[in-house]
């Protein structure tokens, strides 16, 4: 367990330095995987996807336990596998980027790549958003893949080493690729959307804890968590973005449009609605609570070697 907590901090760091690898990107590769899998075995019924998660997300997880046991009595090759799992899951540094990015688009005037850039980070339709509709989707999107794609990760990686940071990752991916309400995966894409959410049920309430005990205004981020996370449809997503519009003293939610449908997102907060110049403070909140959530996750390693 040392071995692991120690795994996790140098593969943070990889990803902090590095970002995601730019040529042969293994989750990249396992998007391509994923689609040759759900073209053999798709079938308009729930018993297909839940074949389809358990294959693919059992293969993954399961390269991870072997390469965690062969290494087990090699301590630094087993370092070295976490650390690699690690930064092979991670996306702090690349979300951030795109958060950055979008701030200085805006801050130049420039709404149409902004609304370009933002396709990045969301499946919302940019088209009619102006400044402060591309701020809010930026700061949301921060909000919920902090805790997707840097709390969540290392969690399971305490908990599971490898095994649970490839295993939580390809569970994720999964779900962004099938976990759609819409009439093709409803059925087909039930047992990866719901198999996402209970991996992240404990992980999104960390992200808000931290949230809460970080930002700028704490009473605010547990207020706006308890008062109005239950409006949003995701019961992972709705904790987060409320601890984060509580914590900023902004209102988060709303309708968006996703492929010509409205969803009503709710209130979270009751701040002022956000604007271009809130998405660095969101960058800087999302950066203290994924350190956070690494002196968690070694906390977390170290107490289960005890």
């Amino acid at each position: 367990m040392k071995h692991r907590a120690l795994g996790l901090v140098l593969g943070y760091a990889a990803d902090q330095v590095f970002g995601d690898p730019q040529r042969w990107h293994p989750v990249s590769g396992f998007g391509t995987l994923a689609r040759a899998t759900e073209s053999r075995l798709y079938a308009d019924n729930r018993a297909s996807g839940v074949v389809f998660t358990s294959v693919l997300v059992g293969s993954v997880g399961a390269v991870g336990y072997v390469a965690d046991r062969a290494t087990r009595r090699r301590p630094v090759l087993s370092i070295a596998v976490t650390a690699l799992a690690t930064w092979i899951v991670l996306g702090g540094r690349s979300l951030g980027h795109e958060a950055r990015t979008i701030d200085a688009q805006l801050r130049e005037g420039d709404l149409a790549a902004a609304r370009r850039q933002v396709t990045h980070l969301v499946g919302r339709d940019p088209s009619r958003l102006d400044e402060n509709g591309i701020a809010r989707a930026t700061i949301e999107s921060v909000a919920e893949n902090t805790s997707d794609a840097v709390v969540a990760p290392l969690w399971w990686g305490a908990i599971l080493g490898p095994a649970g940071l490839l295993g939580y990752r390809a569970a994720n991916t999964l779900d962004a690729r099938v976990g759609h309400r819409t009439p093709r995966l409803e059925r087909f894409g039930w047992a990866s959307a719901r198999f996402d959410d209970l991996l992240n049920l404990a992980p999104a309430r960390l992200t808000a804890l931290l949230a809460a005990a970080l930002g700028d205004d704490s009473r605010g981020a547990m207020g706006a968590w308890r008062r109005d996370a239950h409006q949003h449809p995701s019961p992972n997503a709705g904790p987060v973005e409320a601890a984060f519009a509580g914590a900023l003293g902004i209102r988060l939610g709303g309708a968006n449009v996703y492929h010509g449908v409205v969803e009503d997102r709710g209130t979270l907060g009751d701040g002022p609605a956000p604007s271009p110049s809130d998405i660095g403070r969101t960058a800087r909140l999302a950066s203290k609570v994924e350190i956070g959530a690494l002196v968690t996750a070694v906390a977390v390693a170290l107490a289960c070697r005890r």
